[in-house]
């Protein structure tokens, strides 16, 4: 097991990427697809800073688009590590829409695990992670959560349920 510890500020991040025409659908909003390679960068890269290593996207919980993001908006996407167990880790990521005055509205929120691997690809242990608040501790808390529901689900997968 890892000992080293960690925050979740020292590898949280903060992507932002103004919506071009090349990223539109044909409804004239950002393309899901497109938001979706955006935020499982912002997930790596967070997984990366806390493991100091490689990592591999092995699911995502949830995505959930709340609304549309248009041509010329500011797209803000923020990641922080919520959870993490041996190899794996749990990211979740907000994404808002930033208007001229600075204020965010969120579009999308999602949560990943990705696994640390060593050099030839193996799953390696990752820095336990240190919780300052109590923001912090309720999302370990919930990641918690998620992480048994994951488990139940891959139990049952296995057991042809």
């Amino acid at each position: 097991m890892n000992t080293e510890t960690k925050t979740v500020s020292e590898s949280a991040v903060e992507a932002v990427h103004i919506i071009r025409p090349n990223h539109l659908n044909g409804a004239h909003r950002l393309f899901g697809g497109i938001l979706m390679q955006w935020i499982d960068e912002v997930a790596a890269i967070v997984a990366k800073r806390h493991c100091n290593g490689n990592v591999t996207t092995a699911s995502v919980d949830n995505l959930t688009f709340l609304q549309g993001a248009y041509l010329d908006d500011l797209v803000v996407i923020k990641g922080k590590m919520t959870w993490v167990g041996n190899s794996s880790m749990e990211v979740c990521v907000d994404t808002y829409v930033e208007n001229h005055q600075g204020e965010r509205q969120r579009i999308n929120n999602a949560h990943f695990i990705l696994i640390a691997l060593d050099d030839n690809g193996k799953p390696v242990s990752v820095p336990r992670l240190t919780l300052q608040t109590e923001d912090e501790r309720l999302a370990w808390a919930h990641g918690e959560e998620r992480q048994r529901i994951r488990m139940e689900r891959k139990i049952n997968k296995l057991d042809g349920i």
